[in-house]
């Protein structure tokens, strides 16, 4: 049986579309949660939760310090604010410097998330400039996750999940679309205990 516990996701230059293409696809009954590092500006207001929803059938938040991981449920770092995986429950936000130029940083939530969830993490890495991400996949995988990255080929900018492919962290590389059918097959034991319960997450954001 699949052991998977939760979906970390990390993408930068073009991510907005990336992830809208991604949400489409994932089943409307997935329990899996997921974690999500998109890099944004501080500086003008996102109304990202709003767009995202429509398109993933299921609550979207930013983080707040001590926001659960819940299933059924999209949690978004907010901008200027690293992500962490405090424990299996709980997410917390950092103010500590920039990671790669970055704050949200993809390398800190993945991780974070790989100490937690270990062998029952899975990780994607989506279109980007930079290379964030890399490092925390290289931990992903060492932990004994799965480790995806969106196919260069596809990606508004493929330094950042080409980065990641030719360090060797990476089980798959797939199209958004395969990222999101491999989700749904992996969030099949999530829904075969699932019980008729709303998802706590959804405070505002």
């Amino acid at each position: 049986m699949n052991t998977a516990a939760c979906v970390v996701i990390g993408a930068s230059a073009g991510g907005i579309g990336a992830l809208i293409s991604l949400f489409s696809h994932l089943s409307p009954t997935l329990r899996l949660p997921l974690l999500i590092v998109l890099h944004i500006s501080e500086h003008r207001p996102t109304r990202l939760t709003e767009v995202f929803a429509r398109h993933a059938a299921r609550p979207v938040v930013f983080a707040t310090d001590g926001t659960p991981i819940a299933p059924a449920c999209i949690v978004i770092a907010p901008a200027g604010y690293h992500l962490l995986v405090e424990d299996e429950t709980r997410l917390s936000l950092s103010i500590d410097p920039p990671v790669n130029h970055s704050r949200p940083s993809i390398d800190v939530l993945f991780e974070t998330a790989a100490r937690v969830f270990g062998h029952r993490l899975v990780a994607v890495l989506l279109t980007g400039a930079s290379c964030d991400g890399q490092a925390g996949m290289r931990k992903v995988f060492e932990a004994g996750g799965r480790t995806i990255a969106q196919s260069p080929e596809e990606a508004h900018s493929r330094i950042m999940p080409l980065s990641a492919i030719r360090d060797g962290s990476i089980d798959h590389v797939l199209p958004l679309a395969s990222i999101a059918q491999l989700i749904n097959d992996l969030d099949r034991p999530w829904n075969e205990g699932a019980q008729d319960e709303d998802s706590p997450c959804t405070h505002p954001a």
